[in-house]
Order: C-alpha cells, then sequence, then structure tokens
C-alpha cells in the first residue's frame, strides 16, 4: 500500500471490510533503511534483528584498521571483554567468503559484523575509520519517498529538498516545516552548487527514475558531496555503479522483499534480510516455546 491512511487505522483492512491479511507499504519500509543508513554513515547496509537489540552491520574494510590484515580470532583480544560481535559474512571481489577463526580480512572486503546494536559502533572502528555524523541533507526527489524522508528526518537535520514539479513542490512546502523545498533540477549544475552541495554529508537520489538518481547523484558527488545514496530499481545498474560516485545503490524491491517473506514463511521466521541484493539471507528464527530468538 502506498498511503499510511490505511495502514494505520487497522479497521479499514479487518475481515469486516477489505479483508486483508497482511499489509505493507514499502516506501515506508525504504525509508527506515535509510534512517539506519544515516546513523551509520560508515555502512553499506543495516538490518535490525531481535526488535532492535542486535544490529547486522555490513562495511568496507579499509588499510590501516586494526583488524585488516589479522585473522578474525583476533578480534576478541581487540574489543572490551563484556562485548561480544561475530563476523556472520565476508565478500571478496564480489565473491562470498566463509569465515572462520584463521580468515584474514583483506582491504576491501564487505564485512557482515554481528552485534549487540549498542555495541556496533566500538566494533565498526576495527574495521574502518569513523566518518562524522551526518548533519546536512539533500534530497532528490520529492515524491512518496522523498517526503516521508524529509519529514522523518527533518527535526534532526538540516534538510533541503530538490523537487522539478511546481505544484508538488508547493504541496510539499506546505507539508513540511522544517525542510528547505527547492524548486529545481537536481541535475542542475549551477542550483546544486548555489544550494552548497560541496557542505553537504549525505545527497540521497530518490526520484522515480533510475537514470535521473545515477546522474545526479555522481553530479553530487563531483561537486564535492561526502555521500551519495540512490535508489536504483534495475539491479543490473545497482551492481555497476556502488562503489564508484555512488557510495550506495538501494535497490527497493530487495529492501522490502523481506517483510513480506517473514509474513509468507511464518511460522518460526520473525526477520528475513536479503545482504547484497539476493545473493545471501540472515533470518531471525524464534523459539515459540521460550519466545528466544536467533539469528542465522
Amino acid at each position: 500500500l502506498r498511503s499510511r491512511d490505511f495502514l494505520e487505522d487497522a479497521s479499514l483492512l479487518s475481515p469486516e471490510n477489505f479483508a486483508v491479511d497482511f499489509a505493507l507499504c514499502p516506501e515506508q519500509v525504504i525509508t527506515d533503511y535509510i534512517r539506519r543508513l544515516i546513523e551509520f554513515p560508515e555502512a553499506l547496509q543495516v538490518l535490525n534483528f531481535a526488535r532492535g537489540r542486535v544490529s547486522l552491520v555490513a562495511v568496507r574494510a579499509y588499510e590501516g584498521g586494526l583488524l585488516v590484515g589479522k585473522p578474525i580470532k583476533e578480534m576478541r583480544e581487540l574489543l572490551p571483554p563484556e562485548m561480544g560481535a561475530r563476523i556472520a559474512a565476508i565478500f571478496r571481489r564480489d565473491q562470498p567468503v566463509f569465515p572462520e577463526g584463521d580468515t584474514v580480512i583483506e582491504a576491501g572486503d564487505e564485512v557482515f559484523l554481528l552485534a549487540a546494536a549498542e555495541h556496533i559502533r566500538p566494533v565498526l572502528r576495527q574495521l574502518r575509520r569513523m566518518m562524522n555524523p551526518v548533519q546536512r541533507i539533500m534530497i532528490a526527489g520529492g515524491g512518496n519517498i522523498g517526503l516521508r524522508l524529509a519529514k522523518s528526518l527533518e527535526k534532526r537535520y538540516e534538510i533541503k529538498l530538490v523537487e522539478g514539479r511546481k505544484e508538488r513542490a508547493d504541496f510539499l512546502a506546505g507539508e513540511l516545516g522544517n525542510t528547505l523545498v527547492l524548486l529545481g533540477d537536481a541535475i542542475d549544475e549551477e542550483l546544486l552548487e548555489q544550494e552548497n552541495i560541496c557542505e553537504m554529508d549525505l545527497f540521497l537520489a530518490v526520484t522515480n527514475d533510475d537514470e535521473d538518481n545515477i546522474m545526479s547523484g555522481s553530479l553530487a558527488k563531483r561537486l564535492g558531496c561526502k555521500r551519495v545514496v540512490a535508489l536504483i530499481n534495475r539491479r543490473a545498474y545497482a551492481e555497476m555503479i556502488e562503489g564508484g560516485p555512488i557510495d550506495i545503490g538501494i535497490s527497493p524491491a530487495q529492501v522490502s522483499i523481506g517483510t513480506l517473506l517473514a509474513h509468507v514463511r511464518q511460522g518460526d521466521v520473525a526477520e528475513v534480510h536479503s545482504l547484497r541484493r539476493g545473493a545471501a539471507e540472515a533470518l531471525e528464527l524464534a523459539r515459540a516455546y521460550s519466545g528466544d530468538a536467533a539469528v542465522k
């Protein structure tokens, strides 16, 4: 469903009315996914389990990281005794590497770390440089996702939203209280420079057009924006552009499908998340008899 009104009023979907057993709003799922990325600007992917108590975070290891060039088993020696963490998966040059105690992490590896949510940041420091917290964000595209993002972020961050349609821009200006709505094209180099794109911590390209998102994101990075995230519907595009001027390419289908899979499988499956656009899955299995959960 695209309208949150249906999801917020449970009676509309009840057996007495539309009789819908399960409903999801992919645009809200994507919004929540991007918000988690903003909280961890170093991460390529952030997934939550156990109702937010456990996080699985993907980062790219960098030359000079404390754990880079060392076997995984030494990670325990680098962390405080009370802090537990596991390396759940490694992808090296787009190929999976099964993590064992003697596996050596190389610079450039995509590493998936599993830890308690409050321990994620200190664990990340073992693998890569920490980035400054995000403060200034520019959003390209004022559609449903752009509006949801701006609404959910504007109280904590400085937001600028670029929209090309005047009628929609007027509507957005009325809906948003602390967001600066700009009428223009996100591929307009002059506009981006006038709005100090070089001072932005994050550029989010979330229009409905893959090519526009790629072009505007690439331009923003060339003009000095620190980090660029683009919504890419075509999987081939996402795999091709990520790691270049686009830091993260998000596939809406892969992000939202986990919510649907968790419902379809039901039983003991509490959460399902897709890793690296479908290359692997992370499952949370709930033990019905005790309420405990395990992540696989």
